[in-house]
Protein backbone atom coordinates (compact mmCIF):
# COMPACT_ATOMS: atom_id res chain seq x y z
CA UNK A 1 0.00 0.00 0.00
CA UNK A 2 2.85 2.54 0.69
CA UNK A 3 4.28 1.76 -2.99
CA UNK A 4 1.45 2.53 -4.24
CA UNK A 5 0.48 5.40 -2.10
CA UNK A 6 3.97 7.01 -3.67
CA UNK A 7 3.01 6.00 -6.65
CA UNK A 8 -0.58 7.67 -7.27
CA UNK A 9 1.22 11.07 -5.72
CA UNK A 10 4.92 11.19 -7.69
CA UNK A 11 2.69 10.55 -10.84
CA UNK A 12 0.67 13.50 -9.52
CA UNK A 13 3.14 15.78 -8.89
CA UNK A 14 5.16 14.72 -12.32
CA UNK A 15 2.22 15.43 -14.49
CA UNK A 16 1.16 18.38 -12.78
CA UNK A 17 4.73 20.15 -12.87
CA UNK A 18 5.34 19.04 -16.77
CA UNK A 19 2.37 20.52 -18.05
CA UNK A 20 3.18 23.89 -15.82
CA UNK A 21 6.21 24.00 -18.26
CA UNK A 22 4.26 22.74 -20.99
CA UNK A 23 1.34 25.35 -20.94
CA UNK A 24 2.29 28.30 -23.29
CA UNK A 25 -1.19 29.90 -22.43
CA UNK A 26 -0.28 31.31 -19.25
CA UNK A 27 -3.67 29.73 -17.25
CA UNK A 28 -2.22 27.03 -15.24
CA UNK A 29 0.76 28.64 -13.76
CA UNK A 30 -2.52 30.41 -11.31
CA UNK A 31 -2.87 26.93 -10.14
CA UNK A 32 -0.07 24.91 -10.37
CA UNK A 33 2.71 27.41 -10.00
CA UNK A 34 3.24 26.48 -6.68
CA UNK A 35 4.40 23.21 -7.78
CA UNK A 36 8.02 24.99 -8.41
CA UNK A 37 8.30 27.03 -5.36
CA UNK A 38 8.26 23.88 -3.47
CA UNK A 39 11.05 22.57 -5.16
CA UNK A 40 13.76 22.66 -2.79
CA UNK A 41 17.13 24.51 -4.57
CA UNK A 42 14.44 27.28 -6.17
CA UNK A 43 13.18 27.00 -1.91
CA UNK A 44 16.64 27.76 -0.87
CA UNK A 45 17.53 30.44 -3.34
CA UNK A 46 14.09 32.37 -2.64
CA UNK A 47 15.01 31.81 1.31
CA UNK A 48 11.70 30.30 1.63
CA UNK A 49 12.40 28.56 5.18
CA UNK A 50 8.93 27.22 5.64
CA UNK A 51 9.59 24.97 2.65
CA UNK A 52 12.93 24.47 3.38
CA UNK A 53 12.47 23.02 7.12
CA UNK A 54 9.16 21.16 5.88
CA UNK A 55 11.46 18.58 3.71
CA UNK A 56 14.21 19.31 6.61
CA UNK A 57 11.78 17.74 9.13
CA UNK A 58 9.89 15.45 6.46
CA UNK A 59 13.15 13.71 5.70
CA UNK A 60 14.31 13.06 9.39
CA UNK A 61 11.09 11.50 9.77
CA UNK A 62 10.39 8.93 6.40
CA UNK A 63 13.85 9.59 4.31
CA UNK A 64 13.95 10.83 0.82
CA UNK A 65 10.35 10.88 -0.10
CA UNK A 66 11.30 13.91 -1.72
CA UNK A 67 13.73 12.59 -4.05
CA UNK A 68 10.68 10.21 -5.30
CA UNK A 69 7.59 11.78 -5.17
CA UNK A 70 8.29 15.48 -5.41
CA UNK A 71 11.33 15.64 -7.55
CA UNK A 72 10.33 15.62 -11.35
CA UNK A 73 13.65 14.41 -12.32
CA UNK A 74 13.86 11.74 -9.78
CA UNK A 75 10.34 10.35 -11.16
CA UNK A 76 11.44 11.19 -14.45
CA UNK A 77 14.28 8.58 -13.64
CA UNK A 78 11.99 6.52 -12.20
CA UNK A 79 9.88 6.33 -15.57
CA UNK A 80 13.13 4.81 -17.25
CA UNK A 81 13.55 1.85 -14.78
CA UNK A 82 10.40 0.89 -15.02
CA UNK A 83 10.72 0.38 -18.89
CA UNK A 84 14.44 -1.25 -17.72
CA UNK A 85 12.37 -3.34 -15.85
CA UNK A 86 10.31 -4.73 -18.80
CA UNK A 87 13.79 -4.99 -20.35
CA UNK A 88 15.16 -7.29 -17.68
CA UNK A 89 14.04 -8.17 -14.41
CA UNK A 90 15.97 -8.39 -11.02
CA UNK A 91 18.95 -7.03 -13.15
CA UNK A 92 20.34 -4.98 -9.75
CA UNK A 93 22.73 -5.66 -6.86
CA UNK A 94 24.11 -4.16 -3.76
CA UNK A 95 27.08 -2.07 -4.45
CA UNK A 96 29.00 0.18 -1.83
CA UNK A 97 28.50 3.45 -3.40
CA UNK A 98 30.94 5.96 -4.11
CA UNK A 99 30.63 8.93 -1.66
CA UNK A 100 33.55 10.57 -2.70
CA UNK A 101 31.81 11.15 -5.94
CA UNK A 102 28.99 12.98 -4.27
CA UNK A 103 31.01 14.71 -1.72
CA UNK A 104 33.04 15.90 -4.74
CA UNK A 105 30.20 16.89 -6.74
CA UNK A 106 28.49 18.78 -3.40
CA UNK A 107 31.52 20.57 -2.94
CA UNK A 108 32.00 21.46 -6.81
CA UNK A 109 28.12 22.41 -6.65
CA UNK A 110 28.24 24.85 -3.56
CA UNK A 111 31.66 26.55 -4.91
CA UNK A 112 30.48 27.49 -8.35
CA UNK A 113 27.26 28.75 -6.71
CA UNK A 114 29.42 31.00 -4.34
CA UNK A 115 31.51 31.97 -7.21
CA UNK A 116 28.53 33.35 -8.98
CA UNK A 117 29.06 30.61 -11.73
CA UNK A 118 25.29 29.36 -11.67
CA UNK A 119 25.09 28.44 -14.86
CA UNK A 120 27.71 25.76 -14.28
CA UNK A 121 26.32 24.51 -11.36
CA UNK A 122 22.88 24.76 -12.27
CA UNK A 123 24.09 21.92 -15.31
CA UNK A 124 23.47 19.43 -12.00
CA UNK A 125 20.69 20.37 -10.51
CA UNK A 126 17.93 18.54 -10.56
CA UNK A 127 14.83 20.36 -10.70
CA UNK A 128 16.79 22.90 -13.33
CA UNK A 129 17.44 20.20 -15.52
CA UNK A 130 13.82 18.57 -15.96
CA UNK A 131 13.01 22.00 -16.35
CA UNK A 132 15.40 22.39 -19.46
CA UNK A 133 14.41 18.83 -20.90
CA UNK A 134 10.78 19.70 -20.52
CA UNK A 135 10.74 22.81 -22.28
CA UNK A 136 13.09 22.17 -24.77
CA UNK A 137 12.43 19.08 -25.84
CA UNK A 138 8.49 18.00 -24.73
CA UNK A 139 7.13 21.79 -25.72
CA UNK A 140 7.88 21.44 -29.12
CA UNK A 141 6.07 18.33 -29.56
CA UNK A 142 3.40 19.91 -27.28
CA UNK A 143 2.88 23.21 -29.24
CA UNK A 144 2.87 20.84 -32.53
CA UNK A 145 0.05 18.48 -31.46
CA UNK A 146 -1.60 22.33 -30.38
CA UNK A 147 -1.02 23.14 -33.86
CA UNK A 148 -2.58 20.26 -35.53
CA UNK A 149 -5.84 20.51 -33.43
CA UNK A 150 -5.85 24.33 -34.34
CA UNK A 151 -5.57 23.38 -37.62
CA UNK A 152 -8.66 21.16 -37.85
CA UNK A 153 -10.56 22.96 -35.61
CA UNK A 154 -10.14 25.97 -38.12
CA UNK A 155 -11.59 23.78 -41.06
CA UNK A 156 -14.58 23.06 -38.63
CA UNK A 157 -14.61 26.89 -37.86
CA UNK A 158 -14.06 26.21 -35.08
CA UNK A 159 -11.06 28.60 -32.71
CA UNK A 160 -11.06 26.79 -29.64
CA UNK A 161 -7.13 26.35 -30.70
CA UNK A 162 -4.69 28.61 -32.41
CA UNK A 163 -1.41 27.98 -33.54
CA UNK A 164 1.86 29.17 -31.63
CA UNK A 165 5.43 28.98 -33.56
CA UNK A 166 8.34 26.86 -32.39
CA UNK A 167 11.50 27.86 -32.82
CA UNK A 168 15.25 27.14 -31.33
CA UNK A 169 16.01 29.43 -28.72
CA UNK A 170 18.80 28.40 -28.07
CA UNK A 171 20.79 26.02 -29.92
CA UNK A 172 23.32 25.35 -26.51
CA UNK A 173 20.48 25.20 -24.10
CA UNK A 174 19.14 22.43 -26.55
CA UNK A 175 22.32 20.43 -26.92
CA UNK A 176 22.62 20.38 -22.90
CA UNK A 177 18.81 19.33 -22.66
CA UNK A 178 19.27 16.26 -25.16
CA UNK A 179 22.49 15.26 -23.86
CA UNK A 180 21.12 15.32 -20.25
CA UNK A 181 17.90 13.64 -21.31
CA UNK A 182 19.76 10.78 -23.15
CA UNK A 183 22.70 10.31 -20.60
CA UNK A 184 20.18 10.36 -17.54
CA UNK A 185 18.07 8.05 -19.54
CA UNK A 186 20.55 5.77 -20.57
CA UNK A 187 22.29 5.21 -17.02
CA UNK A 188 18.72 4.69 -15.31
CA UNK A 189 17.55 2.66 -17.53
CA UNK A 190 20.57 -0.22 -16.82
CA UNK A 191 21.97 1.32 -13.65
CA UNK A 192 18.53 2.88 -11.80
CA UNK A 193 19.41 5.68 -9.33
CA UNK A 194 23.18 6.29 -9.80
CA UNK A 195 23.25 9.91 -10.71
CA UNK A 196 20.71 10.66 -7.61
CA UNK A 197 23.57 9.03 -5.18
CA UNK A 198 26.48 10.24 -7.07
CA UNK A 199 25.91 13.06 -8.71
CA UNK A 200 22.77 15.32 -7.78
CA UNK A 201 24.04 17.87 -5.00
CA UNK A 202 19.98 18.00 -3.69
CA UNK A 203 20.12 13.91 -2.92
CA UNK A 204 23.62 14.02 -0.85
CA UNK A 205 21.94 16.80 1.89
CA UNK A 206 19.02 15.02 1.59
CA UNK A 207 20.96 11.33 2.02
CA UNK A 208 23.11 12.98 5.05
CA UNK A 209 19.40 13.73 6.37
CA UNK A 210 18.12 10.68 5.77
CA UNK A 211 20.61 8.48 7.89
CA UNK A 212 18.77 9.75 10.73
CA UNK A 213 15.27 9.77 9.70
CA UNK A 214 13.08 7.93 12.07
CA UNK A 215 10.68 6.01 10.16
CA UNK A 216 13.14 3.76 7.46
CA UNK A 217 12.63 0.14 5.33
CA UNK A 218 14.15 -1.96 8.18
CA UNK A 219 15.03 -6.03 7.71
CA UNK A 220 14.09 -8.71 10.27
CA UNK A 221 16.10 -11.07 9.90
CA UNK A 222 14.17 -14.23 12.41
CA UNK A 223 11.96 -13.72 8.51
CA UNK A 224 13.99 -13.19 5.90
CA UNK A 225 15.27 -16.48 3.72
CA UNK A 226 17.94 -14.95 2.02
CA UNK A 227 16.83 -14.55 -1.43
CA UNK A 228 18.20 -11.19 -2.11
CA UNK A 229 15.06 -10.38 -4.07
CA UNK A 230 14.80 -6.88 -2.32
CA UNK A 231 18.44 -6.11 -3.70
CA UNK A 232 17.87 -7.56 -7.20
CA UNK A 233 15.03 -5.01 -7.42
CA UNK A 234 16.68 -1.92 -5.27
CA UNK A 235 16.88 0.76 -7.93
CA UNK A 236 19.09 2.89 -5.13
CA UNK A 237 21.51 -0.21 -5.12
CA UNK A 238 21.86 -0.13 -1.28
CA UNK A 239 20.43 -3.06 0.16
CA UNK A 240 22.91 -5.63 1.21
CA UNK A 241 21.44 -9.41 1.26
CA UNK A 242 24.11 -10.82 3.20
CA UNK A 243 24.87 -8.48 6.15
CA UNK A 244 20.45 -7.68 5.69
CA UNK A 245 21.84 -3.96 5.95
CA UNK A 246 20.04 -0.49 4.43
CA UNK A 247 22.33 2.02 3.40
CA UNK A 248 19.85 4.73 4.26
CA UNK A 249 21.77 7.48 3.02
CA UNK A 250 21.01 6.27 -0.27
CA UNK A 251 17.52 4.77 0.03
CA UNK A 252 14.51 7.01 -1.89
CA UNK A 253 12.00 5.13 0.36
CA UNK A 254 10.25 4.22 -3.17
CA UNK A 255 9.17 1.12 -1.21
CA UNK A 256 9.68 -1.45 -3.70
CA UNK A 257 11.81 -3.94 -1.71
CA UNK A 258 8.76 -3.88 1.01
CA UNK A 259 6.33 -4.56 -2.15
CA UNK A 260 8.69 -7.27 -3.25
CA UNK A 261 9.48 -9.35 -0.21
CA UNK A 262 6.93 -12.35 -0.14
CA UNK A 263 8.48 -13.37 3.30
CA UNK A 264 7.45 -10.07 4.74
CA UNK A 265 10.51 -9.32 6.12
CA UNK A 266 11.12 -5.57 5.35
CA UNK A 267 9.20 -3.01 6.98
CA UNK A 268 8.63 0.67 7.39
CA UNK A 269 8.92 1.48 10.59
CA UNK A 270 10.84 2.57 13.65
CA UNK A 271 14.08 1.09 14.89
CA UNK A 272 17.56 0.77 15.77
CA UNK A 273 19.70 2.06 12.63
CA UNK A 274 20.93 -0.56 11.02
CA UNK A 275 23.22 1.68 8.41
CA UNK A 276 26.69 -0.37 8.05
CA UNK A 277 29.64 1.65 7.80
CA UNK A 278 31.69 -0.06 5.49
CA UNK A 279 35.37 0.01 5.43
CA UNK A 280 37.20 1.40 2.41
CA UNK A 281 39.88 -1.57 1.14
CA UNK A 282 42.03 0.32 -1.35
CA UNK A 283 42.92 -2.37 -2.98
CA UNK A 284 39.82 -3.65 -4.18
CA UNK A 285 37.71 -0.16 -4.73
CA UNK A 286 35.77 0.33 -7.78
CA UNK A 287 35.82 3.84 -9.21
CA UNK A 288 32.85 4.87 -11.56
CA UNK A 289 34.08 7.10 -13.59
CA UNK A 290 31.07 9.29 -16.44
CA UNK A 291 32.77 10.95 -19.19
CA UNK A 292 30.35 12.56 -21.08
CA UNK A 293 31.90 14.64 -24.26
CA UNK A 294 29.42 16.65 -25.53
CA UNK A 295 30.50 17.91 -28.85
CA UNK A 296 27.24 19.82 -30.40
CA UNK A 297 27.97 22.02 -33.28
CA UNK A 298 24.66 23.66 -34.01
CA UNK A 299 24.20 24.97 -37.64
CA UNK A 300 20.46 26.90 -36.75
CA UNK A 301 19.04 27.43 -40.16
CA UNK A 302 17.28 30.57 -40.16
CA UNK A 303 13.39 30.13 -40.41
CA UNK A 304 11.77 30.39 -43.82
CA UNK A 305 11.49 33.72 -45.37
CA UNK A 306 8.55 35.87 -45.42
CA UNK A 307 8.31 37.49 -48.35
CA UNK A 308 6.17 40.91 -48.54
CA UNK A 309 3.66 40.84 -51.65
CA UNK A 310 5.64 38.03 -53.40
CA UNK A 311 8.46 40.22 -54.04
CA UNK A 312 11.37 41.45 -51.33
CA UNK A 313 12.16 39.01 -49.69
CA UNK A 314 12.26 40.42 -45.64
CA UNK A 315 16.10 39.97 -43.53
CA UNK A 316 15.55 38.69 -40.15
CA UNK A 317 17.28 40.63 -37.79
CA UNK A 318 20.22 40.73 -35.87
CA UNK A 319 20.25 40.88 -32.72
CA UNK A 320 22.85 44.02 -31.02
CA UNK A 321 26.17 43.62 -28.96
CA UNK A 322 24.53 44.90 -25.58
CA UNK A 323 27.19 45.72 -23.49
CA UNK A 324 25.05 44.73 -20.23
CA UNK A 325 22.90 42.24 -20.84
CA UNK A 326 18.64 42.87 -20.88
CA UNK A 327 16.82 41.17 -17.35
CA UNK A 328 13.21 41.03 -16.84
CA UNK A 329 11.37 43.80 -15.00
CA UNK A 330 11.55 42.72 -11.43
CA UNK A 331 15.23 41.38 -11.54
CA UNK A 332 16.45 44.47 -9.93
CA UNK A 333 19.96 43.68 -10.97
CA UNK A 334 22.33 41.40 -13.05
CA UNK A 335 23.87 40.07 -9.83
CA UNK A 336 20.66 39.83 -7.70
CA UNK A 337 19.35 38.07 -11.10
CA UNK A 338 22.53 36.06 -11.50
CA UNK A 339 23.01 34.42 -8.11
CA UNK A 340 19.34 33.06 -7.33
CA UNK A 341 18.34 31.99 -11.31
CA UNK A 342 18.57 28.38 -11.73
CA UNK A 343 18.01 28.56 -15.75
CA UNK A 344 14.88 25.81 -15.31
CA UNK A 345 13.68 28.05 -18.51
CA UNK A 346 10.17 28.53 -17.01
CA UNK A 347 9.75 31.75 -17.67
CA UNK A 348 11.02 31.57 -20.85
CA UNK A 349 8.40 28.77 -21.73
CA UNK A 350 5.84 31.51 -20.36
CA UNK A 351 6.80 34.67 -22.34
CA UNK A 352 4.09 35.19 -24.38
CA UNK A 353 5.86 37.81 -26.73
CA UNK A 354 8.83 35.04 -27.15
CA UNK A 355 11.09 38.07 -25.82
CA UNK A 356 13.07 35.78 -23.28
CA UNK A 357 15.92 32.98 -24.15
CA UNK A 358 18.36 31.31 -22.69
CA UNK A 359 22.19 32.96 -22.49
CA UNK A 360 24.77 31.41 -24.91
CA UNK A 361 27.40 33.27 -22.28
CA UNK A 362 29.72 30.89 -19.94
CA UNK A 363 28.99 32.77 -16.87
CA UNK A 364 25.26 33.04 -16.96
CA UNK A 365 24.88 30.05 -18.97
CA UNK A 366 20.96 29.07 -19.80
CA UNK A 367 20.06 31.70 -17.44
CA UNK A 368 17.14 34.09 -19.24
CA UNK A 369 17.87 37.41 -21.34
CA UNK A 370 15.68 39.31 -23.03
CA UNK A 371 16.05 39.63 -27.06
CA UNK A 372 13.28 42.35 -29.14
CA UNK A 373 13.74 40.55 -32.97
CA UNK A 374 10.52 38.33 -32.43
CA UNK A 375 8.76 40.90 -30.10
CA UNK A 376 9.03 43.11 -27.12
CA UNK A 377 8.20 43.33 -23.77
CA UNK A 378 4.54 45.12 -23.06
CA UNK A 379 4.21 47.30 -19.71
CA UNK A 380 0.88 45.10 -19.09
CA UNK A 381 2.58 41.78 -19.06
CA UNK A 382 4.20 40.74 -15.63
CA UNK A 383 3.77 37.04 -16.70
CA UNK A 384 7.56 35.97 -15.71
CA UNK A 385 7.57 38.05 -12.34
CA UNK A 386 4.65 35.28 -11.60
CA UNK A 387 6.20 32.22 -12.25
CA UNK A 388 9.78 32.28 -11.35
CA UNK A 389 10.30 30.01 -8.02
CA UNK A 390 13.46 31.32 -6.47
CA UNK A 391 12.87 35.12 -6.80
CA UNK A 392 15.38 36.11 -8.90
CA UNK A 393 12.35 38.11 -11.03
CA UNK A 394 10.26 39.64 -8.26
CA UNK A 395 7.17 39.40 -8.44
CA UNK A 396 5.06 42.83 -9.63
CA UNK A 397 2.13 44.22 -11.06
CA UNK A 398 1.61 46.50 -13.92
CA UNK A 399 2.01 49.55 -12.19
CA UNK A 400 5.32 48.55 -10.64
CA UNK A 401 6.95 47.34 -14.28
CA UNK A 402 5.99 51.03 -15.60
CA UNK A 403 7.94 52.12 -13.11
CA UNK A 404 10.89 50.02 -13.58
CA UNK A 405 13.81 51.21 -16.23
CA UNK A 406 15.77 48.03 -16.74
CA UNK A 407 17.93 49.79 -19.81
CA UNK A 408 17.72 52.85 -22.09
CA UNK A 409 17.19 53.15 -25.99
CA UNK A 410 20.44 53.71 -27.94
CA UNK A 411 20.50 55.32 -31.82
CA UNK A 412 22.45 54.52 -34.43
CA UNK A 413 21.94 57.28 -36.65
CA UNK A 414 23.90 56.43 -39.85
CA UNK A 415 21.13 53.07 -39.93
CA UNK A 416 18.14 55.30 -39.07
CA UNK A 417 16.16 55.90 -42.47
CA UNK A 418 15.77 59.58 -41.28
CA UNK A 419 19.15 60.33 -41.97
CA UNK A 420 18.70 59.29 -45.82
CA UNK A 421 15.67 61.34 -46.07
CA UNK A 422 13.03 58.91 -45.66
CA UNK A 423 10.24 59.57 -43.27
CA UNK A 424 9.95 57.08 -40.73
CA UNK A 425 8.68 57.41 -36.83
CA UNK A 426 8.27 53.79 -35.82
CA UNK A 427 9.90 54.30 -32.92
CA UNK A 428 8.60 56.94 -31.91
CA UNK A 429 4.93 55.91 -33.01
CA UNK A 430 5.29 52.66 -30.80
CA UNK A 431 7.12 53.91 -27.52
CA UNK A 432 4.96 53.38 -24.89
CA UNK A 433 6.47 56.02 -22.16
CA UNK A 434 6.86 58.51 -24.91
CA UNK A 435 10.83 58.81 -24.74
CA UNK A 436 11.40 59.12 -28.01
CA UNK A 437 10.76 61.70 -30.28
CA UNK A 438 11.96 62.71 -33.35
CA UNK A 439 13.25 66.50 -33.77
CA UNK A 440 14.70 68.67 -36.95
CA UNK A 441 18.74 68.51 -37.31
CA UNK A 442 19.71 72.02 -38.82
CA UNK A 443 23.50 70.72 -39.33
CA UNK A 444 21.99 67.76 -41.66
CA UNK A 445 18.93 69.45 -43.13
CA UNK A 446 17.19 65.66 -42.10
CA UNK A 447 15.18 65.14 -39.14
CA UNK A 448 16.83 62.49 -36.56
CA UNK A 449 15.65 60.50 -33.56
CA UNK A 450 15.71 61.57 -29.82
CA UNK A 451 15.89 59.83 -26.81
CA UNK A 452 14.71 60.91 -23.02
CA UNK A 453 16.76 58.72 -21.08
CA UNK A 454 14.97 59.48 -17.66
CA UNK A 455 11.42 58.35 -19.05
CA UNK A 456 12.95 55.11 -20.95
CA UNK A 457 11.79 51.77 -19.15
CA UNK A 458 13.33 49.72 -22.06
CA UNK A 459 10.61 47.88 -23.02
CA UNK A 460 12.22 46.77 -26.79
CA UNK A 461 9.51 48.65 -28.71
CA UNK A 462 11.64 50.63 -30.51
CA UNK A 463 14.01 47.99 -31.33
CA UNK A 464 11.51 45.88 -32.44
CA UNK A 465 9.27 48.04 -34.27
CA UNK A 466 12.21 50.04 -36.34
CA UNK A 467 12.36 48.89 -40.03
CA UNK A 468 15.99 49.12 -40.67
CA UNK A 469 17.47 45.26 -41.18
CA UNK A 470 19.44 43.63 -40.47
CA UNK A 471 20.82 45.93 -37.72
CA UNK A 472 18.07 48.51 -36.03
CA UNK A 473 18.89 51.81 -36.26
CA UNK A 474 17.80 51.88 -32.68
CA UNK A 475 18.31 48.98 -29.68
CA UNK A 476 18.21 49.01 -26.16
CA UNK A 477 21.07 48.95 -23.65
CA UNK A 478 20.57 47.03 -20.26
CA UNK A 479 21.23 48.81 -16.96
CA UNK A 480 23.66 46.63 -14.19
CA UNK A 481 21.00 47.49 -11.47
CA UNK A 482 17.42 48.65 -12.51
CA UNK A 483 16.62 51.65 -11.27
CA UNK A 484 13.18 54.08 -11.28
CA UNK A 485 11.43 55.79 -13.49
Amino acid sequence: MLRKIRIGLASLFFVAITLLFLDFTGVLHLYLGWLAKVQLLPAVLSLNVGVVLFFVVVTLLVGRTYCSVVCPFGVMQDVFIWMGGKWKKNRFHYTKGWPWLRVAMLVIFVVLMVLGLNGLAILIAPYSAYGRIATNLFQPVYIWINNLCAYYAERAESYTFYSVDVWVKSGVTLAVAAVTFVLVGFVSFRWGRVWCNSVCPVGTVLGFLSRFSLLKPRIDTNKCNGCGKCAKNCKAQCINPVDHTIDGSRCVACMDCIENCHQHAIEFRRGKAVVKEVSVDASRRKFMVATAAVGATMAIQAQEKKVDGGLAVLVDKELPERQVALKPFGAKSLKNFSSRCTGCQLCVSKCPQQVLRPSNKLATMMQPEMAFDKGYCPPDCTRCSEVCPTGAIKKINAAEKSAISIGHAVTVPQNCLLAKGVECNACSRHCPAAAISVVSDASTGHSRVAVNESRCIGCGACEYYCPVRPFSAIYVEGREVHTTV
